[in-house]
């Protein structure tokens, strides 16, 4: 699987020297890798309240992270339903 270009989601941003460059959610620090993990094991309504972000924010997150499962067609794809 390719992996997501989080630098095209509004929700996150990597600084450096900022949680060693890590994709957080925008204006904190909390890696979004840290909510997939948590998410794999606890309820969302636990997560949220453990690291303090909001349904908005992980929505927004998860969305991105979906769409950027989407295959999109090739050229040569995209001419032939042309």
């Amino acid at each position: 699987m390719a992996s997501i270009d989080w630098s095209q989601c509004p929700a996150v941003e990597s600084i450096p020297g900022k949680v060693s460059g890590a994709w957080v959610f925008r204006g904190t620090r909390v890696p979004v890798s840290a909510i997939f993990e948590n998410l794999k094991s606890s309820p969302l309504e636990e997560v949220l309240e453990n690291f303090h972000v909001t349904r908005d924010q992980v929505q927004a997150v998860l969305d991105f992270a979906a769409k950027s499962t989407e295959a999109t067609p090739t050229p040569a794809e995209h001419l032939r339903a042309g």
